[in-house]
């Protein structure tokens, strides 16, 4: 241990300046504008594992954006740990919100990171956390304490679905073929409560058409006698919750894990403040269903929202029109036992459902991926736990997380091998938002604690 905090201390300059460099790159994978940029990030992650000791490293191909892989197996009689994370970011939209470009790396003081933060996309989510593992190795190489074989699967197109890492994993397994699989892209309770993620929420993504006459019309000589889209929209997207927050799809609850009392009651032995968390996110109540509290929400029950709604005129000044077309963009998270694909349709045939007959309606479903629940009985668990419990100095607290990661279920389902989500991050650095961030603690204490994990995996494995 001794060797590896050394080596971080006298590298720590270069591990932070490393990852500014990396986050200058606009890589999002959800712009073609950007392909260039995604691609030129996809060299760069292959040359920093080639520095950091790999030994087979190559960017392989997709019909979008490409996969790199990388190796080092150095002893058959090893446990082999695959790691899995993604450099694409999500847009930087709206751009004006932001305190400092995004793709100009600051780093600035915090209350809640008073050794600075990293300000960028993709600072957090997920460059920070998937590098923090690339140091890591190379630590480990210079300090000749790797105790695990080793692949790395770096993706770009995390975020917008991952729908050709599925088809690479399927036809690649044997080049995957490892004993558990290792990802940073999750958070802790904070920075002096370490947490695990033992359970994601699976994702259903769709957008919706709302069409009414077949051109844009003038809104006082119409008005009144034409059913105007956006208002339908907006009376369609209403119905769609009661007024318990309770989601009204007819049959969507029908598989909804009930988690038990003494789970719920567990799960609220973790530190949490309804009051500091809505002054951090100046609002006056916490909106979530009725008979939950504001962490039951956001990680055991499903949800729905509105991520994006538009139609008509949005421009400057003034235009009195009736639109033709109203467009929404709706998410709905989904936990243990709910399929994407059975809710998507439910969704679909719902919404059709409800609409006058002023309008017509089309749903197009986008991405969408399983929930995933993690135990905390098997080896990889225990590992990340010790890990844990040794660099910060207490025990981490099993949390499930809010998010969607659909690779994980595919991992499951393709490769047999469960995952470890062993994030450093925190829920305040504004992921997807303006201002994102990654705290050089929480960087470094990463870069820290990933060894310990291959040491305690080799052990419990070898035993």
């Amino acid at each position: 241990m001794e060797l590896i905090n050394n080596y971080i201390t006298d590298n720590k300059d270069k591990f932070v300046n490393e990852l500014i460099e990396l986050l200058k790159i606009p890589s999002v994978s959800a712009d073609p504008a950007y392909k260039n940029d995604v691609a030129k990030t996809a060299v760069v992650v292959k040359q920093s594992l080639i520095e950091a000791g790999a030994d087979l490293v190559e960017i392989c191909p997709t019909a979008g954006h490409p996969i790199v892989y990388g190796e080092k197996m150095f002893d058959a009689s090893l446990p082999t740990v695959l790691v899995y994370g993604h450099y694409d970011v999500q847009p930087a939209d709206p751009v004006e919100l932001w305190d400092s470009p995004p793709f100009d790396p600051v780093i600035k003081k915090t209350e809640l990171h008073p050794d600075g933060a990293i300000f960028a996309r993709g600072a957090c989510d997920d460059k920070g956390q998937m590098y923090m593992h690339v140091k890591a190795f190379e630590t480990m190489m210079q300090t000749d304490t790797l105790a695990c074989n080793v692949k790395f699967m770096i993706e770009g197109e995390e975020e917008v679905g991952s729908s050709n890492l599925g088809i690479f994993v399927k036809e690649n397994k044997e080049k995957l073929k490892a004993d558990v699989i290792l990802i940073s892209d999750t958070s802790i309770i904070a920075n002096d409560t370490p947490s695990i993620c033992v359970g994601l929420r699976g994702l259903s993504y769709v957008e919706v058409e709302v069409t009414g006459p077949d051109r844009d019309l003038h809104s006082g000589v119409y008005g009144g006698t034409v059913g105007n889209p956006i208002n339908i929209l907006c009376d369609m997207i209403s119905e769609l919750k009661d007024e318990n927050n309770h989601i009204t799809i007819p049959g969507f609850y029908d598989k909804v894990e009930v988690v038990s009392d003494t789970d719920r009651a567990e799960m609220a032995r973790a530190p949490f403040s309804e009051e500091n968390y809505k002054k951090g996110l100046s609002i006056n109540v916490v909106d979530t269903e009725a008979g939950y509290s504001a962490r039951e929400g956001s990680s055991i029950r499903p949800t729905l929202d509105v991520n994006g709604i538009w139609g008509g005129y949005i421009g400057e000044g003034a235009k009195t029109v009736l639109a033709s077309k109203a467009y929404a963009k709706i998410s709905m998270r989904l936990v243990p036992y709910q399929s994407s694909e059975e809710i998507t349709e439910l969704f679909q045939r719902h919404f059709e459902s409800i609409a006058p007959d002023t309008v017509k309606v089309k749903v197009t479903p986008h991405h969408g991926g399983e929930p995933i629940v993690i135990p905390i009985d098997f080896d990889g668990y225990k590992a990340a736990s010790a890990a844990m419990e040794t660099t910060y100095g207490k025990k981490p607290i099993p949390q499930r997380g809010g998010g969607s990661i659909p690779i994980v279920a595919l991992f499951e389902k393709e490769l047999g091998l469960k995952s470890i989500l062993f994030g450093f991050g925190l829920n305040s650095d504004d992921i997807h938002s303006p201002n994102e961030h990654y705290g050089i603690f929480n960087y470094l204490k990463g870069i820290e604690t990933i060894p310990l994990f291959y040491k305690n995996y080799a052990e419990i494995k070898l035993k």
